[in-house]
């Protein structure tokens, strides 16, 4: 069934694990030059088609736009390209994180789904492998309507695996084809001249040579077939090609030998980049068929090409927070009118509040009007008892945000529900997003928690601090009198390209010097020391000197409210290492913040072993005492160096240091021996240019994001799509090499959807146990709802964890395979001075038996476009107008599930002598015109499929 998950059983992952299936074009690294993988694939693809649609839009608005569609697309060049007219200061890390998302659940196909033949076009399950194709392309088009982002690109990663593996497994590309397939995306379309199930297909291969395997009447014939694969068994069905490779049994029967094309060194790897180029395009008309369903605003959206931060508040609505609300209204409004219609105008509105013992509902808009709306319709009432359920609605933010994300939370109460926060911590960690915590009325006084009713103890506040610290934000108190001085912390947040140069938290007395680097790309430096009595000194390159007794001095100014300093760095000609010095009895946090366009990302990934040896996302913690490997991009520049990364305790014990080895394309894989103990952040060094005669620029960033190793391993795999009103089952497994006992489970959806799960587990010094958590999505979910599932193990005594976090997509599956048509009407009368006159296009459409259409939109064309609605029908008609100097039109028709049709129409010039006349035309037909026409009007008509 299209949502429901079998389980492989605990042997067949080990077996997956230590010796993984080659069978397919390699996940995300290649042992063999020149080869192509499905990161390489999936990028490229998705920068060509960016640029295409970056270029159209700019073409529309009469802009120029200069760059070349070809291998040397970076996302740095396409977010400068994509943002003409923006400001110079601009971050691809948004565009790299989402592209790095598709590719690496591109990768986990060969994980999760690594023995099912139609996920792999491997048996020639050439039909069900396009319904794996098409589902999936559903499921994307479904989730960006809801506006789930996030699922959409981890469905949108699997079906282009699906994909491309066609190119790989097929003989599509021995047939002489340098085109895709058009077919796997079109469902509506039957697939014919199909190898029959008893026709012979290959011959063995002579030698070890196996370029002439596939027998010369299949491709006379044009039959297709693809290679047979099994891990267990040699049988396959008489005269059949195999895949071929180390782990196919299949290859050992006669016929012997594959004809997979996976890299340059397999049966067929002289057809590997012919093949790879292939599956580069099919992955492009991919994209387009999505792209044409959702609009190039929101594919954009997917493909993350956004400049700005989303603004994402949490907010306390029970009695006593009238003066907090007020305040987030203030802040959020004075926002929106500053950089509405600019580059750094949010790119989303995330609003969730919560009271006791309500919360939500969620929030999430586009539109900052709306959010105006809905945040001036908050008022503070209730709230029973003093805790209220703040990390409840933390979690629901957490979960909608996009990835690193600045997430805001006023409350002047405990946390009712602090069960929830090694939870929390996990989402922290797997989205990488930073969370500041507005606290108001905290006393240190136990005089004063007695007589003020809902003050905050200095204990209760100590949860806030930890997730705080733990996410790279900070936990600001002050009274509510002076919150509106502390909120500038939420303008500095939503300026555009944010790094992070400096984050250290300690949580003892003494005094420390820090040192933070300020290379030529960054501006706009501040200082954040939160803390109650930190004294410090700030250190410029030059020697020049700032103590924090003065408020506005040679390095910068200070402002002081409640237990923040935030220190504007006047940083003019000072290019260098700067330093601080801070001493404090109490626990302090500092940070140092500038804006750059250089940046980087991360992933933890786990090696797989064989000989073919290669990496998958790792969903959880790395493992104390064991290596481990990141995946990192460096964005801003195409001409950046990684020198060195370093695991730095935040306990100021000794760093851990990486040994770092670039893979192409700004990425790079940095291997530790082990991690730190206890908690730790990601250093990066690295240099951008140089030349023979000058010498690089250095650079230091830092991960805002605490991370902390474990001696508890948390696995769980299951196919990331399910049915409304259906159930998925996920397999788990716990592991140790130390702690024997019962092991607390956590399993917590943010939907809230039925669930059941083991409470504990019980596991020996060195064994491991498994569970199942069974996941019900109710009958009444929007198909493209998206949910989170986090999975937990606590050791005995909760002196550790681990977890799992895990996305699923909630998708209808379609049955509708029906694109809408159209017939269109042309009126023309357009003389050389094309400013004279207009031309006019009327369209009938139709959707035949199908769900109806539901948008028509201008695709190309600068004319008024109108349409008509009937009832129970969707839209029947349209009517468009356009100067003649408008010549060239193309209306987008979307049905109900997705399918989309587009008509187009162009026109010339009519001679003086000659005589209008209408036309019409069904689209994907020529026009018919008579001879003594075609001089007058020279009229285009087809119709292209998405």
């Amino acid at each position: 069934m299209f949502s429901r998950v079998t389980a492989l059983p605990t042997l067949l992952w080990i077996i997956l694990l230590i010796c993984p299936v080659a069978k397919t074009f390699k996940p995300l690294l290649s042992t063999v030059g020149g080869s192509l993988t499905h990161r390489d694939i999936t990028q490229r693809a998705i920068f060509r088609k960016t640029a295409q649609v970056c270029q159209a839009m700019a073409v529309a608005q009469g802009q120029e736009f200069n760059l070349p569609n070809d291998g040397t697309l970076t996302a740095h060049s396409l977010q400068q390209a994509c943002s003409s007219g923006a400001s110079s200061l601009l971050s691809s890390l948004a565009f790299q994180t989402a592209v790095t998302k598709t590719y690496l659940s591109n990768a986990a196909v060969d994980v999760v789904l690594a023995l099912s033949a139609p996920h792999h076009f491997d048996d020639e399950s050439f039909e069900a492998g396009r319904d794996v194709v098409v589902q999936g392309a559903a499921a994307v088009k479904a989730a960006v309507k809801q506006g789930s982002f996030i699922s959409a690109r981890i469905s949108l990663g699997s079906a282009c695996h699906t994909l491309q593996d066609f190119y790989s497994h097929s003989n599509w590309v021995e047939m002489g084809n340098t085109a895709p397939f058009p077919d796997l995306i079109r469902p509506d379309m039957q697939m014919d001249n199909l190898a029959g199930p008893t026709t012979a297909t290959c011959r063995s291969c002579t030698g070890g040579n196996c370029s002439d395997n596939i027998l010369p009447d299949i491709l006379q014939q044009k039959k297709l077939t693809s290679g047979y694969f099994s891990l267990f068994s040699s049988a396959k069905p008489a005269g059949k090609c195999s895949h071929g490779g180390t782990f196919d049994k299949t290859n050992e029967q006669d016929p012997v030998g594959g004809i997979n094309k996976d890299d340059a060194s397999e049966s067929h790897g002289h057809l590997h980049l012919k093949a790879a180029e292939v599956a580069i395009n099919a992955t492009m008309e991919l994209l387009e068929d999505i792209r044409l369903t959702i609009g190039d605003k929101d594919f954009l959206w997917l493909v993350g090409m956004s400049q700005s931060a989303a603004l994402c508040f949490v907010i306390d609505t029970t009695g006593s927070m009238s003066d907090d609300i007020a305040e987030a209204k203030r802040v959020s409004f004075a926002i929106i009118d500053l950089k509405r219609g600019t580059q750094e105008e949010p790119s989303e509105y995330i609003l969730v509040p919560f009271n006791d013992p309500g919360v939500g509902p969620l929030i999430r808009t586009t539109d900052a009007d709306v959010f105006k709306q809905e945040i001036n319709e908050l008022t503070a009432n209730g709230g029973g008892d003093i805790p209220e359920m703040c990390l409840s609605g933390l979690l629901l933010a957490l979960t909608a945000a996009p990835p690193s994300s600045d997430i805001f939370v006023f409350t002047d109460a405990p946390a009712k529900d602090a069960v929830l926060k090694s939870i929390l911590t996990a989402l922290i960690e797997s989205t990488k997003s930073k969370v500041t915590f507005m606290l108001t009325d905290v006393t240190r006084s136990a005089r004063r928690r007695r007589t003020v009713p809902r003050a905050m103890s200095v204990e209760d506040a100590q949860l806030y601090w930890d997730l705080a610290q733990s996410s790279g934000g900070q936990a600001i108190e002050v009274t509510k009198s002076s919150l509106p001085d502390a909120t500038v912390v939420i303008m500095d947040s939503s300026t555009p390209a944010l790094v992070t140069l400096l984050q250290a938290v300690r949580t003892s007395a003494g005094s420390e010097s820090f040192s933070f680097l300020l290379d030529e790309s960054v501006f706009n430096v501040t200082v954040y020391i939160t803390g109650t009595s930190p004294v410090f000194t700030l250190y410029s390159p030059t020697g020049e000197s700032q103590g924090h007794e003065m408020s506005d001095g040679p390095l910068g100014t200070i402002q002081k409210v409640g237990n923040l300093q935030r220190i504007q760095v006047n940083t003019n000609n000072r290019i260098g290492l700067w330093g601080i010095t801070i001493n404090t009895t109490e626990t302090f946090l500092v940070k140092v913040t500038g804006q750059s366009s250089i940046n980087f990302l991360f992933n933890i990934v786990e090696a797989f072993g064989g000989a073919h040896g290669d990496f998958s996302l790792k969903q959880s913690r790395p493992s104390i005492g064991k290596s481990f490997t990141m995946l990192m991009t460096v964005t801003g520049g195409d001409s950046l160096r990684v020198t060195e990364v370093l695991l730095e305790p935040v306990s100021g014990a000794a760093a851990v240091n990486g040994t770092v080895e670039a893979i192409g394309g700004g990425d790079f894989l940095v291997r530790f021996s082990e991690p730190p103990e206890g908690d730790f952040t990601i250093h990066v060094k690295g240099e951008s240019g140089g030349t023979a005669r000058s010498s690089p620029s250095q650079f230091q960033r830092q991960a805002s994001t605490q991370l902390r190793a474990s001696r508890v391993t948390v696995t769980a795999s299951a196919n990331s799509t399910l049915e409304p009103g259906e159930t998925i089952t996920v397999p788990f497994t716990v592991q140790t090499n130390t702690t024997a006992g019962t092991y607390t489970i956590q399993a917590r959806n943010d939907r809230e959807f039925s669930m059941s799960s083991p409470s504990t587990l019980t596991l020996e010094a060195g064994g491991q146990a498994e569970g199942t958590v069974t996941l019900t999505a109710p009958s009444s979910s929007p198909s493209g709802t998206d949910v989170t599932l986090t999975i937990e193990a606590q050791a005995p005594g909760s002196t550790d964890s681990n977890y799992v976090v895990m996305s699923f997509a909630v998708v209808t599956r379609v049955t509708d395979v029906t694109r809408p048509v159209c017939q269109v009407t042309i009126t023309a009368n357009c003389p050389e001075d094309c400013t004279q006159a207009t031309w006019q296009l009327s369209a009938n459409m139709t959707d035949g038996n199908g769900t109806g259409i539901s948008t028509v939109t201008l695709q190309q064309g600068n004319g008024t476009l109108n349409t008509t609605t009937t009832s129970g029908v969707g839209i029947t008609s349209a009517s468009y107008s356009a100067s003649c100097c408008s010549k060239v039109v193309e209306l987008v028709m979307v049905d109900g599930v997705g399918n989309s049709g587009v008509c187009s129409a162009a026109i010339s010039v009519v001679s003086p002598a000659t005589t209008p006349q209408a036309t019409t035309s069904s689209a994907g037909l020529c026009l018919t015109m008579c001879l003594w026409l075609w001089p007058i009007v020279m009229l285009s008509l087809h119709h292209l499929w998405a």
